[in-house]
């Protein structure tokens, strides 16, 4: 009879778990290159190639406990090859030398306090040879519940507002307005979403911005990568462009009409869009108008011909997103409205509703995203690894305005 003893080993089997469970793996995939983004390679395999001691390697995480972290990094250095390597964490800084050994190997930089709940940055830099990043590795008290994206897309979730719109309500325009007050580059701050496009303005470069609008095809167009695969009578026509628009054809999430015009958009300084819809039996001529601020007069940014449609505008939303991961650790923001609609017969009625949404990675592995009203706004906040989180479907109102837009349109 040795029934008694199984309870102990019951309890020793239940503590070596807890002891495994406590350490996290943090791939190095998953970390953050500054001040230049691409002084490195960040990949499935790690951090390599990791040559200029100038580029940090950060990470990011919610810490939820107070308490103490030990703190590894894996890494790989050729054999015999000495580094000396320094991870901050918060204001805490830690040294360990690295000799390498030509395979992974754990170095320990020893424990950190953490003061306080919230975002943590771990941050590790080296002179010259740092050899390749495998993985962050902690374990500690201070982990219970830690929170960190583990998955190697390292974009900022992407969020939404969505409008609430009467489902029999004939829409000819929606008009919106946005001001951007963070926007790193590979930012796109969506205004004027609808069923069949969407308008707004892009980050593409620390020298180029740009005004899009942009209209799906009809049919397989919606979910096609190449245009190729989506039959011509599914095509839309490009029926007008403004001066100095460019206008092509697009792919990869959906297909169909993409036009856009360089213009140094200025962070801080709000831009007025609307985007206007005519059905006629079945198709819609939808087009994107946008105010020109030196200018001080709208102009066509594109007008397309949609077939299969002949309905008015539905579906009415504005986004942010983070288009290149490599940057998704900073923070991009935007105010969003007044918003208003206009019907057929040329009567405008205000918006003053909208509820929350984000894409698959702001379901679980990235949590920085929000909204909120701001100066009488919406706004969208996302990435930065900052406090903030709003539940998806979450309503918020703002103030209305009560005042209507008053402009007239030029011909398209």
């Amino acid at each position: 009879m040795r029934f008694p003893s199984l309870p102990l080993t019951l309890a020793l089997v239940l503590v070596l778990t807890a002891q495994v469970r406590a350490e996290l793996r943090v791939p190095a995939s998953t970390a953050y290159l500054d001040p230049d983004p691409n002084g490195a390679r960040v990949s499935k395999s790690g951090v390599t190639d990791w040559k200029n001691p100038e580029i940090t390697v950060s990470w990011f995480g919610e810490i939820k406990k107070l308490g103490t972290l030990s703190a590894s990094v894996s890494l790989t250095l050729p054999k015999d090859t000495r580094a000396v390597f320094k991870l901050r964490v918060g204001d805490q800084t830690r040294e360990a030398e690295a000799v390498g050994s030509g395979e992974a190997a754990l170095f320990s930089f020893g424990k950190f306090d953490v003061p306080q709940a919230g975002y943590v940055r771990f941050t590790l830099n080296s002179a010259h040879p740092a050899g390749s990043i495998d993985a962050l590795v902690l374990d500690g008290p201070a982990l219970e519940d830690a929170h960190f994206n583990l998955d190697p897309r390292r974009n900022a979730a992407s969020v939404h507002l969505s409008y609430p719109v009467p489902k029999d309500a004939e829409v000819a325009a929606f008009y919106n307005e946005m001001t951007g007050v963070d926007d790193p580059i590979h930012t796109y701050y969506m205004a004027c979403g609808f069923s069949r496009g969407y308008f707004g303005m892009q980050v593409n470069s620390p020298t180029e911005r740009r005004i899009i609008f942009s209209v799906w095809d009809a049919g397989s167009g919606q979910t096609a990568n190449n245009r190729s695969e989506v039959s011509e009578e599914n095509h839309v026509q490009l029926l007008a462009k403004g001066d100095g628009v460019e206008a092509s054809i697009f792919g990869g999430e959906g297909t169909g009409g993409h036009s856009h015009l360089k213009y140094p958009w200025k962070t801080g300084e709000p831009q007025r869009f609307v985007v206007t819809a005519k059905p006629e039996g079945t198709h819609t001529d939808y087009s994107g108008y946008w105010f020109q601020p030196e200018q001080k007069k709208w102009m066509l940014i594109a007008s397309f011909r949609a077939p299969k449609d002949g309905k008015w505008l539905r579906g009415l939303y504005s986004f942010s997103e983070n288009f290149s991961g490599n940057n998704g650790h900073l923070r991009r923001k935007a105010l969003y409205g007044p918003q208003w609609i206009q019907t057929p017969a040329g009567e405008w009625k205000e918006i003053t509703e909208a509820s929350f949404s984000h894409d698959g990675t702001g379901k679980a592995n990235r949590l920085d995203r929000f909204m909120g009203v701001e100066r009488g706004l919406f706004f969208l906040t996302h990435g930065g690894f900052g406090p903030g989180f709003t539940k998806y479907g979450e309503k918020f109102n703002r103030p209305a305005t009560g005042k209507a837009p008053e402009f007239v349109l030029p011909k398209s």
